[in-house]
């Protein structure tokens, strides 16, 4: 009797992950299992957190404690919303520098090797991970703007002034700051998409946020004015200012679509590089 030979060809089906066997919300719970169990992500949310609480109440404090001092033209300037909100600075690096390594750590690390053998398609995988960490980054961001208001309106204590979420800006200047943080975590994680190498996802996002301005100061005034509104750092300062909009400036909402543009377009160009290149 003999025995009919299996082919390498003949086996290999059996060895494919079938198409549709796995669904988004699979691949959700599994991005949310890598982002819980990694400490770096849990210690970079609590430094976002405790430094937003943190360098408000020393803003405000020390507001508070130079009061008496002050002129009255400085003290009728004084917005007590935008003091303690002073945080955004430091919070859009922090949380950036988070958004570049939820991707590029896994390409640094080889296990977007072992993500794709399981989940082959690799657009839901992209959305996946852009749903989860967004989720968490807009929780963070939004606990983080009205913790950071709250805790800063307790320090300035009477006679300075201070805010409520009843004051007239107020609420939106917070509601803001946090979905300004929220997007500009997820513009960071469409450049690590896109580039896969952290320390140049993170060079190129703070070159856009840092750099990027202090180039444009070298333009002819007319220009410059016409081309920084469109800078995210511009669009972050209008988000936290609740005294209407500067010059030379998009209004909140407007500037947060175009915010969300760009980090749409950072993920879609990441997304069609993802399926193009090898993992």
């Amino acid at each position: 009797m003999t025995v009919a030979a299996t082919s390498p060809l003949d086996a290999a089906p059996s060895t494919r992950v079938p198409a549709g066997r796995y669904r988004i919300t699979d691949l959700m719970r599994s991005e949310w299992t890598k982002l819980r169990t990694v400490r770096s992500t849990m210690w970079t949310l609590g430094v976002t957190i405790v430094v937003g609480i943190g360098v408000s109440a020393l803003a405000t404090g020390e507001t508070r404690a130079h009061w008496s001092s002050m002129s009255l033209p400085t003290r009728l300037a004084f917005d007590p919303t935008r003091v303690s909100l002073t945080p955004l600075f430091f919070c859009q690096l922090a949380l950036g520098v988070l958004g570049v390594l939820v991707i590029s750590a896994e390409f640094g690390t080889g296990t977007a090797r072992a993500t794709f053998a399981a989940a082959p398609r690799r657009v839901p995988v992209l959305v996946a991970k852009t749903i989860v960490f967004g989720l968490v980054a807009l929780v963070v961001s939004e606990a983080t703007a009205f913790l950071s208001f709250f805790v800063g309106q307790a320090m300035l204590t009477a006679p300075a002034t201070h805010a409520t979420l009843s004051t007239p800006g107020a609420l939106r200047a917070v509601t803001g700051t946090g979905l300004y943080l929220a997007v500009i975590s997820l513009f960071a994680l469409g450049l690590g998409t896109i580039l896969r190498h952290t320390a140049g996802a993170i060079s190129a996002f703070v070159g856009v946020l840092l750099v990027l301005p202090i180039i444009i100061q070298a333009l002819p005034g007319s220009v410059q004015n016409e081309v920084t509104r469109f800078l995210p750092a511009r669009i972050g300062e209008v988000m936290t200012n609740p005294r209407g909009v500067p010059l030379h400036a998009f209004s909140a909402w407007p500037g947060l679509l175009l915010l969300c543009g760009y980090a749409a377009a950072a993920l879609v160009v990441g997304g069609v590089l993802l399926v193009s290149r090898d993992a």
